[in-house]
């Protein structure tokens, strides 16, 4: 499947919202090719030379129903630090991503959230968990996982997961306040 900024699904269209069904394991060959080719296309998406010539967005996440594909499936590539400012780098082929605990703490990002859907700039402070646990398969390490996941991670998570529930960034926004505070807030 040719996946470039043309082909991904944007919030003009109402398949966006479609709700995802979980995915059968063990994977199906056509869903195993789908989720590698969405990984790729996050890996590609970094390299500015090949963004420009196959016309990929930079991205840290992408999910099937972003590709018109109402499966619960997502591939994120991104880059972090961990309680000691290390920096770490993540990887994951996730199906059926569940969020099986959250943090009372909130969390942002101080320039706001971006999405390969949304062309339009939507600003705001988008709240989420600061920390959550997640289980998955995970297609990389052939097996399920849980994820332990703060900061910048945990919030890459929460945009992708909630794209199975057709809910985008956006829709977190305060729009009374869109840059109202946060007490107790992290502010990544």
């Amino acid at each position: 499947m040719l996946i470039n900024n043309d082909t991904i699904v944007k919030d003009t269209d109402p398949v966006i919202r479609t709700v995802s069904a979980p995915v059968p394991l063990p994977l199906s060959k056509e869903d195993e090719q789908l989720l590698r080719e969405m990984f790729q296309y996050v890996q590609d998406s970094t390299d500015e030379e090949k963004a420009e010539r196959l016309n990929l967005r930079p991205a840290v996440g992408i999910s099937a129903i972003q590709l018109g594909i109402p499966k619960q499936m997502t591939a994120v590539i991104c880059d972090d630090v961990d309680n000691n400012d290390n920096p770490v780098h993540y990887e994951f082929m996730l199906v059926n991503p569940k969020i099986i605990s959250s943090s009372v703490q909130k969390a942002y990002l101080h320039g706001g959230e971006g999405c390969l859907s949304v062309c339009q700039e939507h600003q705001g402070y988008v709240v989420r968990s600061a920390r959550i646990k997640v289980k998955a398969f995970d297609l990389l390490q052939n097996r399920e996982i849980t994820i332990r996941a703060r900061g910048y991670l945990a919030i890459v998570l929460q945009h992708e997961i909630d794209h199975f529930s057709g809910t985008l960034f956006y829709d977190h926004i305060n729009t009374e306040n869109p840059f109202e505070e946060v007490p107790g807030a992290q502010v990544i």
